[in-house]
């Protein structure tokens, strides 16, 4: 078949796939009159927000468009518009799904815990499903109608700048909404999480789902297009315009999709089984392992014909001694396993970080035992210890890439890392629908029967959604150095010396612009959450009986206070990204673009890592007291873990993810731009 067709023929498979399951969980019953009112409010909320968000980035995007078009070319411009539209669109569906599946998840928790578990993760593959799906069609439908391999950049462009809006915007809001929840309900009033007697309360729903549903499926179709796009836009520039080099990362996504698809099946929790964990990861590795078998007839069958007497221009050939196995079959599919292997370190590692099972999370709980302060003193120093290890594993699999298939070998094992999206995203998107089903439950006053099956799902979702960012966050600093490289081969013969002042600069630079953006990030968390908690403490001030229960919190003035500071906040620090590499290369040139780069891609990878890291280890180390131990809910530790969860929200929700598809656009936009300078 030829590789075009099955690349899309994949992709439909992936979308009717989402659909059928989109009409499973409708027909499930969706609980109570009390219940469906609750879900109602946050369905509207989060589509209320979500309309908001894109009509603003919709301002942003249509001059970007216009640019585009008449300083490059309008087929570069179609792609920004195919590359936005998708990105939102995945974005979009993936709300809609999680918020229809949150009260059905509560309404099947009363029959146990695998009913319960079984609609989450239905929810979560259709989310999974979409973002593969329409990143692969996306990205193989622009091809097959262009034929134009570096008009795709624009397509990547336009994902990226939803994604990064996405990110900020969502993590925004769900964070300064969770954040405002926290310091007056539970730190002030004493009153539990989810209780309706908070007036925040609703819109920490809602951010869930348009933060961890909405911004992290827009988030991850930018990484996964992304990487496609970098893969074949490096093959042209080693290779020329052979139809195999461009073609073979359409098929090896492809292949993946149908794994996926077929991991999802493997995701089964029996009854007496509480492994939630063990069954969600079951899944992954049945995924992983159906893909590297895929991979080698793939690669042995694809390429046996069409890779030989290719001329080899890769950069990096002599520095790994020229090795034989660039651009044979096996080299290829070694780099395919080696992403592969990635995947699955970066997982665990991640894991063994985050999870109440292991020493770091239960070392900042030993830690609130002595105070706020030692709590945040354990969980910086865990952030930045995470770092260690997820930076080894991605500088051995770049060397180890590198010598299978030269520069072009690290683009493949980028793209194996990508290709396992549709299982990873399922697997993430399946805990904010049990962080919702527990809320829902616990708004509606429904029996400690049914939070004694939604709390241990929400506690295992917090674990699966460190995870995922921790994957994306690899990726995308992988994928990041793949742009670079291309960069490096579109300019030629710069100087990227240590010896060119303009290099050290733009290191610097780089670095500047993340810990920049960084901080208007976390700032803008803090000035949102900051009208929140004023406006919570006016309504327990104002309106009488909240705290006895006659009298009804103003849900809907929250919802407004965090979407309108949202959507202010989230302007200023997307645009960084897109200004600052046009800034720097017109002024100082590509020497110093390039060192721009470089230095975001190192100190961003860094940052993010530790960020979302520390801040899930925060989170979780604050659930293991709440589980019992050191004094349990209300303990003095408990309290010191209160306020360790609350500065790690915006690190792990907000900042740290969004500096992905931020390190993504500084590279996109400098092979845009590569022509201007």
């Amino acid at each position: 078949m030829n590789a075009i067709w099955f690349a899309i023929l994949t992709a439909l498979i992936a979308l009717t796939y989402g659909v059928v399951i989109i009409r499973r969980l409708l027909k499930l019953p969706s609980g109570d009159e009390k219940m469906q009112s609750i879900a109602a409010a946050i369905e509207e909320g989060a589509r209320a927000y979500l309309k908001r968000q894109y009509r603003t980035v919709g301002l942003v995007a249509v001059p970007i468009f216009l640019l585009l078009w008449f300083l490059i070319s309008f087929t570069t411009a179609a792609g920004f518009v195919v590359g936005a539209l998708f990105s939102a669109l995945a974005g979009y569906i993936g709300m809609r799904v999680s918020v229809k599946a949150n009260v059905r998840t509560t309404e099947a928790a009363k029959n146990g815990l695998p009913a319960a578990f079984r609609v989450a993760v239905d929810a979560g593959s259709v989310t999974g499903l979409l973002v593969v799906g329409l990143g692969l069609l996306g990205v193989t439908g622009f091809y097959a109608i262009t034929q134009n391999v570096q008009a795709l950049i624009g397509l990547g462009f336009g994902g990226s700048l939803i994604s990064v809006f996405a990110r900020l915007g969502g993590g925004i809001f769900t964070k300064a909404a969770d954040v405002g929840a926290d310091l007056v309900g539970k730190v002030e009033a004493g009153i539990p999480e989810d209780d309706p007697r908070n007036p925040a309360v609703i819109a920490d729903n809602v951010g869930d789902n348009v933060g961890d549903c909405a911004g992290m499926a827009a988030d991850l179709f930018e990484t996964y297009a992304v990487t496609i796009i970098a893969a074949m836009v490096l093959g042209q520039q080693l290779f020329g315009n052979n139809p195999a080099i461009l073609r073979y990362p359409l098929v090896i996504a492809g292949v993946s999709i149908l794994a996926s698809i077929v991991g999802i099946w493997f995701i089964r929790l029996k009854s007496g089984d509480e492994r939630i964990m063990r069954a969600l990861y079951k899944g992954l590795v049945a995924s992983g392992l159906i893909a590297a078998g895929a991979f080698y007839f793939v690669t042995t069958i694809y390429t046996r014909q069409t890779l030989y007497n290719i001329d080899v221009n890769d950069i990096w050939a002599e520095a790994f001694l020229n090795s034989p196995f660039v651009l044979s079959p096996n080299g290829l599919y070694m780099s395919l396993l080696i992403g592969l292997v990635v995947t699955g370190l970066m997982v665990w590692i991640t894991d063994y970080f985050t999870s109440t099972k292991y020493k770091p999370v239960q070392h900042i709980a030993n830690a609130s035992t002595t105070g706020h302060g030692t709590n945040i003193i354990a969980g910086l120093a865990i952030g930045m210890r995470s770092t260690v290890l997820p930076v080894l594993v991605i500088g051995l699999g770049i060397l180890a890439a590198g010598y299978f298939a030269g520069l072009y070998g690290v683009a493949i094992a980028v793209l194996s890392m990508l290709s396992m999206t549709g299982i990873i995203v399922t697997i993430d998107a399946y805990g904010p629908v049990t962080d919702n089903a527990g809320g829902i439950a616990e708004m509606a006053g429904l029996p400690e029967s049914v939070r004694a099956v939604t709390d241990p799902l929400d506690a295992v979702g917090n674990t699966t959604k460190a995870v995922t960012k921790g994957y994306a966050i690899g990726s995308a600093g992988l994928a990041a150095v793949v742009l670079f490289a291309a960069f490096a081969n579109e300019v030629g013969n710069v100087n990227f010396s240590l010896s060119n002042p303009n290099v050290i600069i733009g290191l610097f630079l780089g670095g500047i612009i993340t810990y920049w953006f960084a901080s208007l990030a976390m700032e803008s968390v803090g000035k949102a959450a900051g009208e929140v908690v004023e406006e919570v403490r006016r309504q327990f001030r104002e309106i009488k009986g909240i705290m006895d229960g006659t009298g009804k919190p103003d849900y809907a003035k929250a919802v407004d206070i965090v979407t309108k500071t949202a959507l202010r906040e989230m302007i200023l620090p997307a645009l960084i990204p897109v200004v600052a590499p046009i800034a720097v290369g017109l002024t100082l040139g590509a020497d110093a673009l390039g060192g721009l780069l470089v230095g975001s891609i190192v100190t961003g990878l860094f940052l993010a890592i530790s960020m979302t890291t520390g801040g899930a280890a925060w989170d979780n180390a604050k659930k293991y007291i709440e589980a019992g131990h050191h004094g349990g809910k209300g303990s003095f530790a408990h309290q010191a873990a209160v306020t360790g969860d609350t500065v790690g929200d915006p690190y792990k929700d907000t900042v740290g993810p969004a500096i992905n598809p931020m390190i993504k656009i500084l590279n996109i936009v400098a092979l845009l731009i590569i022509g201007l300078l």
